[in-house]
């Protein structure tokens, strides 16, 4: 299978960084936000493209997806839990049929107006069957075993044909969002050491965009994921530099599996919490206007490990609250999630989530919000808060205190009430728009007089939750 470089315009603009805020736009400068989850080519809504069995009902689905608010979906480029799925086989040699199962997809895509966030390798399926990866020494690979991949010459010489074999035949599309250049990037690849991890993420990354602009003239953003649990485990280690920092990334992400909560949910308040305080705690290791997203995350422990379906009322509400909590933070978009369900699809439920937060997104500027987190600033008695916020503008979530039923749920008797909000950061005349996450409705809106301390706002009666848009007038 040869390479084949692309020179026709792309369907869909490309998607870069904004240049003012830690967003995203793109190539007309339009706002555009990461709105998706994990899918994988073998699961069942993308597995009619294996041999082209049903690409119309591919295309439905996609389409189902752009109109439910969707627009990215995270993808790996060889899904290695089932065997016939690897990408190369033998190492080097580039499978006809998942060449034509990439073909089809990205041609899709740009023709439906979805992207893809594209990561060349499962390392978590690699690892578990290794003794089957065609890049085993065994089979005719390069490597020995996983735990060498970061330190091994010719792994590194295979990862970056892979990388160029893609950048040379979907690199010129729109449809692709994103690299990101290894999945979970871990110590493990590395003998039990993060000492590499900066040359390697140079290696490729420079690797990829000089390829991309020789060919096409500009390059897509890159990051490099880890799972967010190390930085808890493994604190001596030199994990936050590479992945918040490195120079030649352009946009910062980690894999929120925080334990006891977001991996094992036994409420729907807990992990938005969780998903708040990680949201924050990596923006203050990000540079300022370098967007930070949840790449993955959901009920991990609960699915793979307690081999427990989470209860799809319970889920939708799980998910739309870590979504929130998510954005409101100062994350891109609301996560993408794992699905850890069977069968290994979202919801309904939680479509209607994402299509509600596509609606709320008109109703800030983000190619101008240059926001920082404001969780622990923002007022509102009775209220957890979520929130971000810069001179101009603020995005507040509120979810209420001391409000759960006995199932985990937020109660559906709660009396709505009016609720004081106050945003010391913000001063001058706002308007102030009320946005139902479960509906996608704006509320109302109201303009708000200036005052020299900060900006205060007296809601009208809500029940569970609410989001809330502030935008300076003057």
């Amino acid at each position: 299978m040869t390479h084949r470089a692309h020179t026709t315009p792309a369907l869909l603009p490309w998607i870069s960084v904004a240049p003012d805020a830690p967003y995203f736009v793109d190539e007309h400068g339009a706002p555009w936000h990461p709105i998706g989850q994990n899918d994988a080519i073998s699961w069942p809504e993308l597995a009619p493209l294996f041999r082209r069995r049903d690409l119309a009902a591919v295309e439905r689905h996609l389409v189902w997806l752009r109109d439910n608010g969707v627009t990215c979906l995270r993808l790996m480029l060889e899904y290695a839990q089932v065997r016939h799925r690897y990408i190369e086989k033998p190492a080097g040699r580039f499978v006809p049929a998942m060449v034509q199962l990439w073909d089809d997809l990205f041609a899709l895509c740009e023709r439906v107006g979805l992207r893809i966030l594209l990561t060349p390798l499962d390392t978590f399926w690699m690892w578990l069957h290794w003794r089957h990866h065609p890049w085993n020494r065994a089979n005719g690979g390069p490597l020995e075993h996983m735990s060498q991949a970061l330190l091994c010459g010719e792994t590194r010489q295979a990862i970056k044909a892979r990388l160029e074999f893609a950048v040379r035949r979907w690199g010129h599309s729109g449809a692709l969002f994103a690299w990101d250049l290894w999945n979970e990037i871990h110590p493990a690849h590395a003998g039990d050491s993060a000492d590499c991890f900066g040359e390697v993420i140079a290696d490729l990354s420079n690797h990829v965009r000089q390829l991309e602009l020789s060919l096409y003239g500009r390059s897509h953003p890159q990051t490099v994921s880890l799972f967010g649990p190390e930085l808890e485990w493994k604190p001596h280690m030199p994990l936050r530099e590479p992945i918040f920092r490195h120079p030649d990334l352009d946009f910062a992400t980690i894999h929120i599996y925080k334990s006891h909560s977001i991996d094992d949910p036994r409420d729907t308040v807990a992990p938005a919490l969780a998903m708040g305080e990680v949201v924050r705690e990596c923006l203050a290791e990000t540079p300022p206007l370098r967007p930070f997203l949840d790449t993955e995350h959901g009920p991990i422990h609960s699915f793979k490990d307690r081999k427990r379906t989470l209860p799809e009322p319970f889920d939708d509400e799980y998910f739309r609250h870590t979504a929130w909590a998510h954005l409101a933070s100062g994350g891109a978009g609301g996560g993408m999630r794992w699905p850890n369900r069977h069968p290994h699809v979202l919801t309904h439920g939680m479509r209607a989530a994402q299509r509600a937060m596509a609606a709320f997104m008109p109703l800030l500027n983000w190619t101008r919000f240059a926001r920082s987190n404001w969780n622990s600033q923002v007022e509102a008695p009775g209220h957890h808060v979520f929130a971000c916020g810069d001179e101009r503008q603020a995005l507040v979530w509120l979810l209420r205190k001391k409000a759960k039923g006995p199932d985990g749920l937020m109660r559906a008797d709660l009396t709505p009430q009016p609720v004081t909000l106050r945003l010391p950061r913000m001063q001058g005349a706002s308007r102030i728009v009320e946005f139902d996450t479960v509906s996608g409705q704006v509320l109302g809106e109201q303009e708000v007089a200036a005052t020299d301390a900060a900006v205060e706002y007296t809601t009208t009666p809500m029940a569970a939750d609410r989001a809330f848009a502030v935008r300076a007038l003057a």
